[in-house]
């Protein structure tokens, strides 16, 4: 049976302010082990995403000081949308033609969730035989690297 995106997405939506800065974001990512902050306006109204990619190339390949850079300056926006009666081939899709990682799953523009990359492992895990080479593989990619893993990556 097809599941539609709004019975796998995260309902935990992690947010940060358009005057915010990188640094808080870099820190709030961390601290909610999160790839991505849904960036809200002052009516918490969703108009744009920051993800680990944005703060990487708008703030470290410069070597600039994270405090510095606005978090309005370096969102990407508008933000990638779904309904979340939408199907997981159709999230994939949308996902692949705009090029993103993140989707935020709307309903008459009220943000409901995000989809991202771990869910759909999520879900291909619950529906694939783990026996599959393939599906070791991705389960194997979608766990935590090891410390030692880690420093050597």
């Amino acid at each position: 049976m097809v599941k539609s995106i709004g019975e796998i997405m995260t309902t935990r939506i992690e947010t940060i302010g358009l005057e915010d800065n990188a640094q808080e974001a870099a820190r709030k990512m961390k601290h909610k082990n999160v790839s991505s902050l849904v960036v809200v306006d002052k009516n918490d109204q969703a108009v744009g995403i920051v993800t680990e990619r944005d703060l990487v190339r708008e703030v470290c390949v410069q070597d600039a000081s994270s405090n510095q850079h606005i978090i309005k300056n370096i969102m990407s926006s508008p933000i990638v949308t779904i309904d979340p009666n939408s199907s997981v081939e159709t999230a994939a899709n949308v996902m692949m033609q705009n090029k993103v990682r993140h989707l935020v799953v709307v309903n008459e523009k009220k943000t409901l969730g995000i989809i991202t990359a771990t869910n759909f492992v999520d879900y291909l895990n619950q529906h694939l035989d783990l026996d599959d080479v393939n599906a070791r593989i991705l389960s194997a990619l979608s766990e935590e690297p090891s410390e030692s893993q880690s420093a050597t990556s």
